[in-house]
């Protein structure tokens, strides 16, 4: 058996009147997160944390922000499609952690959904946490909002 680990990070700017995706889950807000996708940050940090633990590029690659890709396409549908790359690759997803950074939401009332929503797809433990920068930066100005992942991938 062979064990790999993969970090995924991203970032999107808040953007007025985009539904607000995090973790699969949707939160009521004035703002979302601008994307040629839904934005899901959470998400799409866990796509390139097992993308990276296969050697299979990032989402970018696989999933550029152009005609190729729908626009406003769920990251949830991006996710299944590159866990079937990793699985087609010869590795399973043992486990992830994902951790949003902002100001906003509060996530622990919802934390569940999107653990369940995450790990539903991947096929495996996903954890979700959150954590704040105390104000610094942009998303401490709550200009927007980060992710960063692991994953946890074995070969089959």
């Amino acid at each position: 058996m062979s064990l790999r680990v993969g970090v995924g990070v991203d970032a999107h700017a808040f953007e007025d009147g985009v539904p607000l995706v995090l973790g699969g889950v949707g939160f009521e807000a004035s703002r979302g997160l601008a994307g040629h996708s839904d934005g899901d940050v959470i998400t799409h940090a866990l796509i390139d944390a097992v993308l990276g633990a296969a050697g299979l590029g990032d989402i970018g690659s696989l999933f550029p922000s152009d005609g190729s890709t729908p626009v406003g396409i769920s990251s949830l549908d991006l996710l299944r499609d590159a866990v079937a790359r990793v699985r087609a690759a010869g590795y399973a997803v043992s486990n992830a952690d994902c951790v949003l950074i902002g100001e906003e939401p509060r996530i622990s009332k919802r934390r569940a959904e999107m653990v369940d929503a995450l790990s539903a797809v991947v096929g495996a433990p996903v954890n979700v946490r959150a954590t704040t920068t105390d104000g610094l930066g942009f998303t401490g100005r709550r200009e927007g909002l980060a992710a960063q992942a692991v994953a946890l991938v074995e070969s089959r």
